[in-house]
């Protein structure tokens, strides 16, 4: 028995689910054939978003603790299942080790969460102007929720979406990443062993598909979906956000990122490097948070750049599942053609490029990967405004806080952003109005690594959404204004008569 034979066994799914479809699933880290799963049609998703309605019909009725239950019960599988399925996070998805422990460890920590938002989904008691009239708010389930994710996290941000979206009163209707189905199909047979664990849920509250672009197209048209959460490029999320709001549906869209970090003249060198260094090459730059820029003052320009430089050079690229190494593969040759082209545009455009050339080659024939590079630039040109899914840095310079700020807000996305800095003023400018633009700005940590506590998203091209933490359990819900009139006469509002 193979190594996947026996991730798949003990996460409970048999041979047949991974292994007689017409969908081939290969390893990132040497091309390996991984196995082959069913391809959903169109009419298979409209069949499978019928089946979540009817299950939100009941799962709406069931107390929001009670649902919070169950929840709990899928963190607990997560917990006996966390180094199987992470495991099998880092064989589909090329992620080093420490970075699929972590994806599950973020699953866990979601559904925590979302347990004991269960008994916090509160609405307010507004102040009538009408004598015995009082008013409130409520948040009430809102229906079958769409959830297109992306390669790059195949199963946190499912985690992110449904565990919000189950206690919330909704049933879940998942499309994962082509090249992600695995990890898929795993996490929905762990959530099945906690259904079964549970008495009074429907069947089908949530559900994964795999397929292609007619399979997501069908559940992102489907009026029965209240909401489409995506996950992806920004060319996605065009063609995603029209074709819901024609239809009055709601969207939530987590796009593409081109996150900067700002090292100022007062800030700790050491701990930027490390922040740096993550934040760019990180999953080998794969992260819609991956730094992508870093705007250094002029007068530790050269230093920083250096260190950069040697660091990046000792950073180990291989087997994501090899102990020490810290650089894995790039997803696919597409990828890695993408990189190519960036960094041909920055030489055209005045870039100086140190690395970025094909890695392990010999070793792994039919895989990608691709030392890091670190791009000195002369200006912001058109290639640095544009987002490339690679561990790829670009350097810049400036002379003033203000100019930096400019910068960095000068790109069409607008998701996270750093500032190192010893200097509170410098900071605070920072987080204000003034600041970064962005839907994260953080100070002397990097882009990348949000907590779950916090809503995470982005402005502009990014998409405006907001998941996991703080409020964002509010975009899984409908808002409803009540009025309860309990006296025995019936003013209107405003002074408004109409007496007969």
């Amino acid at each position: 028995m193979n190594e996947i034979q026996t991730l798949m066994q003990s996460l409970g799914l048999p041979a047949s689910a991974y292994s007689e479809g017409t969908l081939k699933v290969r390893s990132p880290i040497d091309g390996a054939a991984l196995g082959a799963v069913h391809e959903a049609s169109a009419a298979e998703m409209q069949a499978a978003v019928g089946r979540a309605h009817a299950a939100h019909l009941s799962w709406r009725n069931v107390p929001a603790p009670r649902r919070g239950e169950l929840v709990r019960l899928f963190g607990e599988e997560l917990r006996l299942h966390k180094q199987d399925l992470a495991r099998l996070v880092s064989l589909e998805a090329g992620k080093v080790t420490s970075e699929g422990e972590g994806e599950v460890q973020e699953m866990i920590d979601i559904c925590d969460f979302a347990v004991g938002l269960s008994r916090q989904l509160h609405g307010l008691t507004i102040a009538s102007e009408r004598p015995g009239h009082r008013m409130m708010e409520q948040w009430l389930p809102l229906g079958v929720v769409g959830i297109i994710s992306a390669f790059n996290f195949p199963v946190a941000v499912w985690a992110w979406n449904s565990a919000l979206a189950l206690v919330c009163g909704n049933s879940c209707v998942w499309k994962p990443s082509e090249k992600t189905p695995l990890t898929a199909l795993a996490t929905q047979a762990l959530f099945d062993k906690a259904l079964a664990r549970f008495e009074g849920a429907p069947a089908h509250l949530s559900q994964v598909l795999n397929g292609g672009a007619a399979v997501g197209e069908a559940l992102v048209d489907d009026h029965r979906v209240a909401l489409v959460s995506a996950t992806g490029s920004t060319r996605m999320g065009r063609a995603v956000a029209p074709k819901v709001a024609a239809r009055f549906g709601r969207c939530l869209l987590e796009l593409g990122g081109n996150n900067a970090i700002i090292v100022s003249p007062s800030a700790d060198l050491e701990l930027a490097v490390r922040g740096i260094l993550f934040g760019a090459y990180g999953t080998a730059g794969q992260r819609c948070t991956t730094t992508r820029r870093v705007i250094i003052h002029e007068s530790i320009h050269d230093e920083l750049v250096a260190r950069l430089d040697r660091a990046r050079a000792q950073l180990k690229i291989g087997s994501p599942i090899e102990a020490g190494t810290l650089i894995g593969p790039l997803i696919d040759p597409a990828a890695f053609d993408a990189m190519q082209k960036a960094l041909a545009a920055a030489r055209e455009q005045g870039g100086e490029v140190s690395g970025g050339e094909r890695a392990l080659a010999a070793q792994y024939p039919n895989a990608w990967y691709a030392t890091p590079a670190l791009v000195r630039m002369p200006a912001q040109t058109a290639v640095v405004k544009q987002e490339t899914f690679a561990p790829i840095l670009y350097t810049l310079k400036y002379k003033s806080l203000d100019e930096a700020i400019a910068l960095q807000n000068d790109v069409p996305q607008g998701l996270s952003s750093a500032i190192f800095t010893n200097d509170l003023r410098e900071a605070e400018l920072f987080v204000s109005a003034a600041g970064s633009d962005c839907g994260i700005a953080n100070v002397n940590i990097g882009t990348s690594g949000a907590e779950i506590g916090g809503a995470f998203g982005g402005e502009k091209e990014t998409g405006g959404g907001r998941e996991s933490g703080s409020d964002a359990w509010r975009a899984y819900m409908r808002r409803a204004t009540n009025t309860v009139n309990y006296s025995s006469a019936l003013p209107l509002a405003q002074g408004v008569k109409f007496d007969i």
